[in-house]
């Protein structure tokens, strides 16, 4: 299509995308491994600062403040050069995916963190006491009073932190893990159609976003129960 000069038909090439998608789709489980391994580190490590954020012991609630004002204020691009490039200085090194995987894990803890703290303090107190008067320690009434409660109100919010951490995955590209981005960027390379990658890329992601909210709908409705 031409309009007054423009060739918008430059803007994609079909078939060089037809003709690239499985190569480009080779990196979808690699996008998801990242993506998945550093939710589950975020969703363990962001519930235990929410605890000890909302801890009246100083000890605890000081240092989780400064870890959450930490990670929500350096960008995730920075701290992944850190892990990948700056622990070797020190001895310690990882592959790119263990370093993507870790980054995302403890960068998304501080969002699900304070995720985490507003569901929990959404919660009636009156529970709470309802469960020391009937002789119930604390750690049985987090597990089997609040959180599921609490849960129900957060997904989603940490539905949205999941999107986030899979199309963040991109940035696992500049430390050459092989997921769907760093696919995009060698047959743009290769080809001189940047564009028409891009574009492809960004469909891709796109119907993995889909899913993962069908997903948020499934887990709202199983939580619902504890209404």
């Amino acid at each position: 299509m031409d309009f007054n000069g423009f060739d918008f038909g430059g803007l994609f090439d079909v078939e060089l995308a037809l003709e690239s998608l499985p190569f480009i789709l080779e990196g979808i489980p690699m996008t998801l491994l990242v993506a998945i391994v550093g939710m589950a580190i975020g969703l363990v490590l962001g519930l235990l600062l929410a605890l000890a954020r909302s801890s009246k012991r100083v000890v605890l609630r000081w240092p989780a403040r400064l870890y959450i004002s930490f990670m929500r204020g350096t960008p995730m691009l920075v701290f992944l050069f850190i892990l990948y490039f700056g622990l070797p200085v020190v001895g310690i090194e990882l592959t790119a995916v263990m370093a993507a995987s870790l980054g995302f894990g403890l960068n998304s803890a501080a969002y699900i963190a304070e995720i985490d703290r507003s569901a929990l303090n959404s919660i009636d107190n009156g529970q709470w006491e309802s469960a020391r008067a009937l002789n119930i320690s604390y750690w049985p009434t987090l597990r089997t009073i609040i959180l599921p409660q609490a849960t129900r109100i957060a997904i989603p919010p940490l539905t949205s932190v999941f999107m986030d951490v899979v199309k963040g995955t991109s940035l696992a590209a500049v430390i050459t893990v092989p997921e769907l981005f760093q696919k995009t960027q060698i047959v743009a390379g290769r080809e001189f159609d940047a564009m028409t990658m891009y574009v492809l890329v960004a469909l891709i992601y796109w119907p993995i976003c889909i899913l993962i909210g069908f997903m948020q709908d499934r887990l709202e409705l199983r939580y619902s129960r504890f209404l």
